[in-house]
């Protein structure tokens, strides 16, 4: 019951979040896929690192392919999101932590950025 409750808040929750807050969900979730990836690494699982390093690279994907490119910074934030998409595949096929870490880096600071839009466009309004 705990879960189906739980579940149902969190699909409600994101079928009223505006597009800011969505996009906030997203920079969450890739920072948590990349997470359970590191964990998979320190315990030798393979298909956990693959899976979550996955998931986290089709996020990426998907900021990338909702750019707007009729705006100049469209192609700055393309060619950052290619080098975290690049990232994130290495450290995958080389199992490399330290890789998988920089990208988590990078999409920590891209969602900190995030944050801070939310609040100037908050208090502009």
């Amino acid at each position: 019951m705990t879960y189906n409750a739980a579940s149902a808040y969190k699909n409600n929750s994101i079928l009223t979040a505006s597009p800011a807050e969505l996009t906030l969900a997203l920079y969450e979730g890739a920072i948590k896929f990349c997470n359970i990836a590191l964990i998979g690494l320190e315990n030798n699982d393979i298909e956990k690192v693959n899976t979550n390093l996955i998931k986290a690279q089709k996020i990426i994907t998907e900021f990338r392919s909702t750019l707007d490119f009729k705006y100049e910074v469209a192609k700055d934030f393309d060619i950052v999101y290619e080098y975290i998409n690049r990232r994130l595949a290495e450290g995958n096929i080389k199992k490399d932590a330290q890789i998988v870490e920089e990208a988590l880096g990078h999409i920590r600071s891209m969602r900190d950025a995030w944050k801070e839009v939310m609040k100037l466009t908050k208090t502009n309004k």
